[in-house]
């Protein structure tokens, strides 16, 4: 098995050659995938890697899923009625994960933070996306989604940190419990 340092290597060579262009709606969309039981050593690698990144050359900019989600769920307009309900019945578990996974999709919320950071890169050569954290989309929903509702809006290198599991030239498992999904149009290494 490779390690997250070899993966990370191999991720950034294929970056700088780019894929293959027999695709005509090739973007420049990659996922570093690694098993969920690795994911505090790929945290604990990051500075590493921003700083090999920034030696080569790259402005990196970082989007943190769980930042994200934490700051739409803070400024929720229905945060009082759920921390209410949340104080009536605290082990309602599937109630309150359908409440908090439709506040971050209605109205494509977190997808459109995304696009935003994306479109503000347009036109930014020497810069890549970092997207952290996917973990914290876990109960609401997967990264497939609002990859496939962004198609056409990758203008800059974009790596995806995956905890989860290829089970396939481009089907992964996220977290490696969920069921395996092909929907995914990018480059995947390790896993």
């Amino acid at each position: 098995m490779a390690s997250l340092k070899a993966d990370f290597d191999e991720l950034i060579r294929r970056i700088e050659t780019g894929r293959e262009f027999a695709h005509a709606s090739f973007e420049p969309i990659f996922y570093l995938v690694f098993p969920p039981a690795e994911l505090l050593e790929a945290k604990r690698l990051m500075p590493a890697w921003k700083s090999k990144l920034t030696n080569a050359g790259w402005q990196i900019e970082t989007f943190s899923i769980a930042d994200q989600i934490a700051d739409i769920l803070q400024k929720a307009p229905l945060r009082k009625v759920w921390m209410e309900a949340d104080r009536k019945a605290p082990l309602a578990w599937e109630r309150t994960n359908a409440a908090l996974a439709n506040a971050l999709t209605a109205q494509g919320r977190l997808q459109s933070r995304l696009d935003e950071r994306l479109s503000a890169l347009e036109g930014r050569p020497s810069t890549i996306m970092l997207v952290t954290d996917l973990e914290a989309l876990h109960p609401y929903m997967r990264i497939g989604a609002i990859e496939a509702q962004l198609q056409g809006k990758f203008h800059v290198p974009t790596v995806f940190f995956y905890p989860g599991t290829r089970t396939g030239k481009t089907r992964l498992r996220f977290l490696g419990f969920y069921p395996e999904d092909g929907n995914y149009r990018s480059v995947h290494v390790g896993g």
